[in-house]
């Protein structure tokens, strides 16, 4: 997963580089071939029979070797945009160009009227720069590494682009890249390595005239499985994607992940283990947020572990679920330069039944903001055996908010640090934890109101609670400490949420904490109180 995770959270900071100026249009080859997504299905399907073969590779060691910044030079000439010269297209397709690890040819093809049409790769789309490639020196049938689209709002700025692997990102109104979505990720988090499924070819839909939803379908392909997914794009302040894809095992898949969404959280409120950066928090996405088959709404704050995490929530016929970034005060992150505080939220909306299963939660240690280490994604509880059609359906959401909230309080901050009473001596360690809650019915309660924090804990002494208004923000915070166990240090799983009259008021909130080994527990009590 660090290999394309890293280029990726990488490249997407320069996809709006400076772009040459150059005349000419994109042209297509080959005759027309009729084309739709039932046909594409049985394509899927027809190759999951045949071995897997890959081209991984198939381009020239001048591409091959080319470093970051030289295959920054390398950009697509806008001014031979797909359908830039239809004056009624809301929207305009670019190509990327293979080099680096992007070593895998990708076929483009055009579709109008139910006529599809390979579009062909010519060095003359591209500028070279001082990348030191000959663009004259490479072949007409090289092929492209993926493609985006701009929309009429902005022609300088991307809506949407799918690049590496089956990755593919998406904006909302802040017109702000963060964080990654996949097309299907197998054996994520196993002790043996990844398998990342490719779209190896992609049919662009030609918009109908002033037409706002852009249309793509992408096959995909691997060891262990094939794919066919269309994608209608709405863009707007959220960003809507229509996903339908079938999945065709080529073989037994242990851990098959349903709509992956891929992030980064290096540090934030709750978890400040990699503070040597002068930003107070380095994020993508801060939590998880879950809206159960049940109606129960979770939120899970995201965290930068010691050792790889994995969380498996159970569920069945899941409502929702996405890796948010609620936090969008620029205040909590200083950042003015890639704007952490405006990256995109993504919710994954389930639309057919996707039956039981879990989502599942992956935290990976990093130490560097340019390599993503989360993951989420549906897990179907039936094992994934070779020979079977798995249809799933479903929309994407990219904004600031996703489009789907609870009535019930939502948490807004986690805080997290040392346990005890101040200005007494600390006897034995503990963690304290402090949840804030905003929203629903907390601005209206009186000043008498009796709030109780339901709390539990999996393992360890709870002690130490408390739950008060939170000022005049109209919220209300949640204290408690954590005593661990001795022994060995085990995650705990803690789960809190507040209640009036036997009744819910806020959504849940549920984390997992692995206490320090036993020589780390320093009590920290100053000399007055020895």
């Amino acid at each position: 997963m660090k290999h394309w995770d890293t280029l990726l959270g990488l490249f997407f900071v320069f996809l709006t580089a400076a772009q040459p100026a150059s005349a000419g249009a994109t042209k297509t080859l080959g005759k027309a071939e009729a084309f739709d997504y039932a046909g594409l299905k049985g394509l899927a399907r027809e190759l999951a029979a045949q071995p897997y073969v890959s081209h991984a590779g198939e381009l020239p060691a001048a591409l091959r070797k080319l470093s970051w910044d030289e295959y920054q030079e390398v950009s697509f000439d806008p001014d031979q945009a797909l359908w830039k010269d239809d004056s009624a297209s809301l929207f305009r397709a670019e190509f990327f160009h293979l080099g680096l690890n992007f070593d895998t040819p990708v076929t483009l093809y055009e579709l109008a009227d139910g006529q599809a049409r390979a579009i062909a790769y010519s060095p003359r789309l591209f500028e070279y720069g001082k990348s030191g490639v000959n663009g004259g020196s490479l072949s007409e049938r090289l092929g492209f590494a993926g493609f985006r689209f701009k929309f009429h709002t902005d022609w300088q700025r991307d809506v949407v682009a799918f690049l590496g692997a089956s990755y593919f990102r998406a904006v909302g109104g802040e017109m702000q890249y963060g964080m990654s979505a996949r097309g299907l990720a197998i054996d994520t988090a196993l002790d043996r390595p990844e398998e990342f499924p490719l779209f190896t070819r992609f049919w662009l839909q030609k918009p109908p005239p002033a037409g706002d939803t852009a249309t793509v379908y992408a096959l995909l392909d691997s060891p262990s499985a094939t794919g066919a997914f269309a994608f209608a794009i709405t863009p707007g302040r959220t960003l809507k994607m229509h996903v339908d894809a079938a999945i065709y095992p080529r073989a037994a898949i242990e851990r098959l992940g349903i709509a992956p969404l891929t992030s980064m959280y290096m540090v934030g409120e709750n978890d400040r283990r990699a503070n040597w950066d002068w930003r107070p928090e380095i994020h993508d996405s801060d939590g998880l947020a879950m809206h159960t088959g049940t109606g129960e709404w979770l939120w899970r704050p995201l965290s930068n572990p010691r050792a790889l995490r994995f969380n498996a929530y159970a569920d069945a016929r899941p409502k929702g679920f996405g890796l948010l970034q609620r936090d969008r005060n620029f205040d909590h992150y200083q950042d003015d330069g890639v704007f952490y505080e405006k990256r995109p939220s993504v919710w994954v909306e389930p639309l057919n039944d996707w039956g039981k299963g879990s989502v599942q939660l992956v935290e990976i240690p990093t130490e560097d903001e340019t390599f993503d280490n989360v993951v989420a994604f549906w897990n179907p509880a039936e094992k994934v055996k070779p020979g079977q059609e798995l249809l799933y359906s479903y929309n994407l959401y990219w904004g600031g908010e996703p489009p789907h909230a609870s009535e019930l309080a939502r948490v807004v901050d986690t805080f997290t640090g040392l346990g005890g009473v101040v200005g007494q001596k600390r006897k034995y360690y503990s963690r304290r934890f402090v949840v804030d809650f905003k929203g629903g019915k907390l601005p209206m309660l009186g000043s008498k109101a009796a709030l109780v924090p339901v709390i539990e804990a999996s393992a360890g002494r709870v002690e130490t609670t408390s739950v008060r208004p939170l000022g005049d923000s109209g919220g209300y915070r949640a204290i408690f400490d954590l005593v661990p166990p001795g022994g060995d240090p085990e995650p705990i799983n803690l789960k809190l949420y507040l209640e009036q009259n036997g009744q819910p008021l806020s959504e849940t909130w549920i984390y997992q904490w692995t206490p320090p080994p036993q020589d780390e527990r320093q009590l920290h009590n100053p000399g007055h109180l020895q």
